[in-house]
């Protein structure tokens, strides 16, 4: 069972960047899906989860209107569109399903995560 995220890069303040997550060795259809970020030194962070369906999507308040999680069951994959990426929007940013819990922000209520993709926005 593997997640492959990938998508990260280096971009300016007020830029875009779209995160996608692969999953491998099983159907993650029945999952929900959430992305989480972890800046240097801080703690892993919820940004944003959508439900099996793709119908049903959470966010923190500190991205809402800004990114944008969808789900495509038939590809297996769930994305994280960021427009007007902040500075403080830096961090490693990493996706995780859960077959338990629709969008938790606890990390501890995924059970399945991919490895980190590095968002660095420059002021």
């Amino acid at each position: 069972v593997q997640l492959q995220a990938s998508g990260g890069g280096l971009v300016q303040a007020g830029g875009s960047l779209r995160l996608s997550c692969a999953a491998s060795g099983r159907t993650f259809s029945s999952d929900a899906m959430g992305w989480f970020r972890q800046a240097p030194g801080k703690e892993r962070e919820f940004v944003a989860a959508v439900s099996w369906s793709g119908g049903t999507i959470y966010q923190t308040d500190t991205v809402r209107g800004r990114f944008t999680i969808s789900k495509d069951n038939a590809k297996n994959t769930v994305y994280l569109q960021m427009n007007s990426l902040k500075p403080e929007d830096t961090a490693a940013y990493y996706c995780a399903a859960s077959v338990r819990v629709v969008g938790s922000k606890n990390p501890r209520d995924y059970d399945y995560w991919g490895q980190g993709t590095l968002v660095t926005v420059s002021s």
